[in-house]
């Protein structure tokens, strides 16, 4: 990869990584450091990766690094901070993104991972496999749980209203 593709990659994806990142971890500073990692990753080896699989490789790198950040705070967290958020309820809503983003989260990681990459970010099963080194049948499953407990907890609209 030459230095004029990973700019163009840079100027091409840095927004789409940062998304999927604060989608599944909701911690800007957090998200901003994985995915300058991400990219710091991405120059160390510039000159093995090919410029045409770039965002895969980005993609990717972003993803077992907020892995890795995310095993590093289960790790450090205290029983209080869980316990805490655990049970913390909510009374209300004041929009139907906020009951998505709410159902979102409480993905378990893979599935929130496969789901953000397939509706938000539009990558096709094949490339989810690749970035998160799952089988694309497997991806299928992981998709099909995580929307189908989407459905159970948002419900009917009528419900959620």
């Amino acid at each position: 990869m030459t230095t004029a593709e990973y700019n163009q990659c840079v100027d091409r994806h840095a927004d789409g990584v940062y998304r999927f990142v604060l989608k599944n971890l909701r911690d800007e500073d957090r998200a901003r450091d994985i995915v300058q990692d991400s990219f710091e990753k991405m120059w160390m080896k510039r000159d093995e990766i090919d410029g045409s699989k770039a965002r895969s490789y980005l993609f990717t790198t972003a993803y077992h690094t907020m892995i890795d950040s995310i095993r590093r705070e289960r790790f450090s967290t205290g029983m209080n901070e869980v316990a805490h958020n655990e049970h913390a309820y909510h009374d209300g809503y004041s929009d139907l993104k906020e009951i998505l983003d709410e159902a979102v989260a409480r993905l378990p990681d893979i599935q929130r991972s496969v789901v953000l990459l397939r509706d938000y970010e539009g990558y096709s099963y094949q490339e989810i496999g690749e970035v998160t080194g799952l089988s694309e049948s497997q991806v299928k499953v992981y998709i099909y749980r995580a929307r189908t407990t989407l459905k159970n907890y948002i419900g009917s609209l009528d419900a959620v209203i």
